[in-house]
């Protein structure tokens, strides 16, 4: 980049850290362009996500109050701008998920079966393709057609480079794709672990709520929350009593 639009670069980027209380980094590896139009799109103007080179992104921070974020940055970081709170942010981008293609390298999602039955493609080396990563093909009516149920990808399996080509030939979309987000900053410092909180807390509490109960019920501490179960509970064991006693 020529030092002209470097310094033309660098003046954008510090315009837009002063025009927003909120930043957050993310990083950009393997985030293809389709979905990253789609995730903008369903931001709406709420979020702005500007990508820069990690050098300028670093001169800008060192020149702002967001400083702090320059241990943050990513590989290939991008700058997410906004006047929003942090964990509704995070929470928003977060839900932004889309299938795709699975690469070499790539993680599974879930098991991935193939069915008996014709597929588009024609005869000649997908053959021995899909055989070679364990599917049972042969010729009909011109086409490769799969002759048995196999699972091909088991859940949370590396995907090899083999596995991946087959998977694209029969359009299977066994990857995710999702904005990676590092960390948010609006004065204090929200790193990933904490920012997943306001997804993994709620669940979390609802597992204490339950447990919880559930003990006081087993110990019969009546309270305002499961009165009605211990009243269930007494009521079923005054029933097996009368049954013991009639036999």
């Amino acid at each position: 980049m020529p030092a002209e639009n470097k310094e033309k670069e660098l003046r954008v980027l510090k315009q837009l850290l002063g025009m927003y209380n909120t930043i957050g980094l993310v990083d950009m590896l393997k985030m293809p362009a389709k979905q990253l139009q789609e995730i903008k799109k369903n931001l709406g103007n709420e979020v702005v996500i500007k990508i820069s080179k990690k050098s300028l992104l670093k001169m800008a921070l060192e020149e702002s109050r967001f400083k702090p974020m320059i241990e943050h940055l990513p590989k290939q970081p991008a700058l997410i701008l906004s006047n929003s709170e942090p964990f509704a942010i995070f929470k928003k981008i977060n839900s932004m998920r889309f299938k795709t293609y699975a690469k070499e390298g790539d993680v599974a999602l879930s098991d991935v079966a193939v069915q008996p039955g014709p597929t588009e493609l024609l005869p000649g080396p997908a053959i021995s393709e899909l055989q070679k990563v364990g599917i049972i093909a042969g010729v009909e009516g011109g086409k490769i057609a799969v002759k048995k149920a196999s699972t091909i990808l088991k859940r949370d399996a590396v995907i090899s480079k083999d596995l991946a080509g087959v998977l694209r030939k029969l359009k299977i979309q066994a990857a995710e794709v999702k904005l990676k987000v590092d960390s948010f900053y609006d004065g204090m410092l929200y790193p990933r672990d904490v920012l997943e909180m306001v997804e993994t807390y709620p669940k979390k509490l609802g597992e204490a709520i339950r447990e919880d109960l559930m003990f006081s019920i087993n110990i019969g501490y009546p309270t305002k929350e499961n009165i009605k179960y211990l009243i269930a509970k007494v009521n079923q064991q005054e029933i097996a009593l009368k049954r013991k006693l009639v036999k």
